[in-house]
């Protein structure tokens, strides 16, 4: 299937691997982990990382931001996914294994259940099993994500949506 989806395409069991992978930095976690002011060093400050985590799984590196790790995922399945909806909920998040800079991520998800909404006549509500890993195929990052997304002739117009 290609991108922009709609509710009427989604089913229970399909399978979205993202199109691309994003090799992460340490400008990306940097400038990630300062703008959503977190101060927690061990994203920021390589001397501090180096001198209060030398053993396993750090081995004195720097980690990656873990939103910026959910950020990434989720973001690399959008035009397979949501791209013609928005987000509700992210839930159930799992830090598997850490982040790295040079690490490049790779996401899949599968589509656990389906629903039309209560609330907004012409769309639905998708909820997605989620995971993110790296190039040696190791898990880092799974969680659940739901949002909601448009049927293919509904237009969102003043705040509900009507037929096209």
């Amino acid at each position: 299937m290609g991108s922009s989806l709609y509710f009427e395409d989604f089913k229970p069991r399909m399978r979205f691997k993202g199109k691309v992978g994003r090799t992460l930095t340490d400008a990306d976690n940097m400038w990630f982990t300062l703008m959503t002011n977190n101060n927690n060093q061990i994203h920021f400050n390589a001397d501090y990382a180096k001198k209060n985590f030398p053993g396993r799984p750090f081995r004195g590196r720097m980690v990656v931001n873990g939103f910026l790790t959910l950020a990434t995922v989720a973001g690399i399945l959008v035009e397979q996914t949501s791209a013609n909806g928005f987000m509700l909920g992210v839930s159930n998040v799992k830090f598997v294994n850490p982040v790295f800079a040079g690490d490049t991520i790779y996401a899949e998800c599968e589509v656990k259940k389906t629903r039309e909404s209560k609330s907004r006549k012409g769309n639905g509500v998708v909820s997605l099993a989620t995971w993110g890993y790296n190039q040696r195929g190791e898990r880092v990052i799974e969680f659940e994500r739901d949002f909601m997304i448009r049927k293919r002739e509904a237009i969102w117009e003043a705040g509900k949506p009507r037929r096209k």
